[in-house]
C-alpha cells in the first residue's frame, strides 16, 4: 500500500466539501474533485487546494487512479459512479442514500464485496456524543432491559423552499433519505442490534414547488424561497417524494433483551414542534432522554419512580472524537478515520458499510410501498 492514500471527490457542494475536510483530517491526499458545473467546481477546488478539478468523472478516475472515492452527491447521482470506482478496484465512502432504490443499492453492495474493497456509509449522526453516552449507559445496564424508543422531530420548513433534488425520489430526496437514516443509524448503534421488521407510512406535502435558480449548497434553500407576494408568473415543478413519515420497528438489541424493542420514528418536515425533537430510550429500570433530533442533547436519566436528572458527558467520549464544533463535520471526520485506519489494517470494521447502505434502503422501499410489515433481509 502506498505511503498515502489518494482520494477523488465526487460533488463540489456541502457533502463533497464535507468529505474532502473529513478525509484530508485522516491522512489522505485530496487528488481530485468533480462536479457538474465547470465554473463552481474550479472555484471550490482551488479553495480547498485541490489540484484537479473537472466535469468527467470517467476520465478523472482514468487519469487519477485514485485508491479512494467519496460520493457526496444527491442519491439519484451515486449509482453509475459507484459502479465505475468499484470496477476500478477503488475503496468508497458515501453519502446517504446509497442509491435510489433498494436494487441498485443491493447492487453495489454485491459489486463491493466481489472486488474486495472497504466501503464507508454515512449515516455518521451515529457519532454523536451524547448518543454514545447513551450506548455505554444502556450497555452498562443503567436502564434495564431495553423495551422502547422514540424518535420524535418537526422542522417547520419553509414550504416555498425552491424546487430541487429534495423533491424527487429520483434524485434521492424524501424525508426517509435523509433524515431516518440517521436516526436509525444512532438507535442500531446505541442499542448495538439489527432491526428485525418494519412497518410505516408517508406523505408528500410539497406536492409542488417553484422554481428558482442559484441554489447550490441546500442548506441556503430557504433563503431562495420567494415571499408570497413575488409568486404571480412563477414557474412550478412537480415533487413526489416524502416530507413526513411514520416508522415502526421491531428491533433485536444485544443478548441482554428477552424480546425485541418496540422503536417508533415520526418526522414531519413542514409541521412547526411545538416541544423540542428528542430521541428516547425507555427500559425495565429506567429511561434516557437526549434533546434534539439527532440526539445532539443534553441527556437525562430518569428511574422507575424518580426524577429527571442530567448526566454529563465524560471526557473520554469527547476525546475520543476529532476536536470540530460542527456536528456534521466531526461526525464525517469520525467515520473517515475509522474507514481509513482500516483500509490500512490498523482498525475493526465496525462502522457502517454498504451492508447497512443496502439494508435501510430494503427499509425505505417497503415504507414508501405501504407493505405492512416487512421483514428485514440481515444479508445477502
Amino acid at each position: 500500500m502506498a505511503a498515502t492514500l489518494r482520494a477523488l471527490i465526487q460533488g463540489s457542494g456541502f457533502a463533497g466539501q464535507g468529505h474532502t475536510l473529513a478525509l484530508r483530517d485522516a491522512g489522505v491526499e485530496i487528488v481530485g474533485m468533480v462536479s457538474r458545473t465547470p465554473e463552481v467546481v474550479q472555484q471550490v477546488a482551488a479553495e480547498l487546494t485541490i489540484p484537479y478539478a473537472s466535469t468527467d468523472w470517467t476520465q478523472a478516475l482514468r487519469d487519477l487512479q485514485p485508491d479512494i472515492v467519496a460520493i457526496g452527491t444527491p442519491g439519484g447521482a451515486h449509482y453509475g459512479p459507484i459502479l465505475e470506482a468499484l470496477a476500478m478496484g477503488c475503496h468508497v465512502y458515501c453519502d446517504k442514500p446509497l442509491a435510489v432504490t433498494a436494487a441498485e443499492a443491493k447492487h453495489l453492495y454485491q459489486k463491493a464485496i466481489e472486488r474486495g474493497v472497504k466501503t464507508a456509509y454515512a449515516t455518521s449522526y451515529r457519532y454523536q456524543p451524547h448518543a454514545l453516552l447513551a450506548k455505554e449507559l444502556i450497555a452498562s445496564g443503567s436502564i434495564g432491559e431495553p423495551q422502547e424508543v422514540e424518535c420524535i422531530s418537526h422542522y417547520n420548513l419553509n414550504p416555498l423552499i425552491p424546487f430541487g433534488w429534495s423533491h424527487r425520489m429520483d434524485q434521492g430526496g424524501g424525508r426517509l433519505n435523509n433524515n431516518f437514516t440517521h436516526k436509525l443509524a444512532i438507535v442500531l448503534h446505541v442499542l448495538d442490534g439489527q432491526v428485525l421488521a418494519v412497518n410505516g407510512e408517508t406523505r408528500n406535502d410539497l406536492p409542488r414547488a417553484p422554481i428558482v435558480h442559484g441554489v447550490h449548497d441546500f442548506r441556503e434553500r430557504e433563503r431562495f424561497a420567494p415571499a408570497a407576494n413575488q409568486l404571480e408568473g412563477a414557474a412550478w415543478a412537480e415533487g413526489d417524494a416524502e416530507w413526513s413519515y411514520t416508522v415502526l420497528a421491531h428491533m433485536q438489541p444485544g443478548p441482554r433483551t428477552t424480546q425485541p424493542v418496540s422503536a417508533l420514528f415520526k418526522h414531519s418536515g413542514l409541521q412547526p414542534r411545538y416541544q423540542e425533537d428528542y430521541v428516547a430510550f425507555y427500559g425495565s429500570e429506567a429511561a434516557l432522554y437526549i434533546s434534539g433530533s439527532y440526539a445532539q442533547g443534553p441527556l437525562m436519566r430518569c428511574p422507575r419512580g424518580g426524577t429527571w436528572q442530567a448526566i454529563p458527558l465524560p471526557a473520554h467520549i469527547t476525546d475520543a472524537l476529532p476536536a470540530i464544533d460542527d456536528d456534521t463535520q466531526r461526525n464525517w471526520t469520525q467515520l473517515a478515520r475509522e474507514f481509513v485506519a482500516d483500509i490500512r489494517g490498523e482498525g475493526s470494521a465496525a462502522y457502517q458499510t454498504f451492508r447497512e447502505g443496502w439494508m435501510f434502503q430494503e427499509i425505505i422501499d417497503a415504507v414508501r410501498a405501504g407493505r405492512g410489515w416487512f421483514q428485514v433481509p440481515q444479508d445477502l
